[in-house]
């Protein structure tokens, strides 16, 4: 099996391992639900220790998916403001509107939240410019005003 690197930032690792303790102090009470569901007694027809169950298997495989992303995670640093790279967050103009997004891997990625996956066609079209450039993406023009 060939391990895939997982681009990080310092707050995405952490942001992960909070998960990961959430998830792993959860066990006790999943648990609890499952014997106190199985209490009821015919388990065919037992909706609470199916759900129980189904809750189980759902917390235990992102355990597992959280353990092997933070296995071979790197940790992105990023102290130069020169060019757009990981774990920049780049100020941009496009529409004459001011836009601010940080660019991550794509585990971290959550557009809600102002993070942009380096993946992504915008975030391949940001990749390695530097303030004051300009180009079209999607027939728009694109000003980068800051990296920070």
């Amino acid at each position: 099996m060939i391990k895939k690197t997982v681009s990080l930032t310092a707050e995405g690792k952490k942001e992960l391992e909070k998960e990961l303790d959430e998830l792993i102090k959860n066990r006790p009470a999943i648990t609890e639900r499952i014997a106190t569901a199985r209490a009821f007694g015919d388990l065919s027809e037992n909706e609470e220790y199916s759900s129980a169950r189904n809750e189980q298997k759902i917390a235990e495989s992102r355990i597992l998916e959280i353990q092997e992303l933070l296995k071979n995670a790197k940790i992105i640093r990023n102290g130069k403001k020169d060019k757009v790279v990981l774990g920049a967050t780049v100020v941009f103009e496009m529409d004459k509107r001011k836009v601010e997004y940080t660019v991550v891997g794509p585990t971290e990625a959550n557009p809600l939240e102002g993070k942009i996956s380096n993946e992504s066609p915008i975030g391949k079209a940001l990749f390695g410019r530097k303030p004051g450039d300009t180009f079209d993406f999607n027939d728009k023009k694109v000003k980068i005003i800051e990296i920070k």
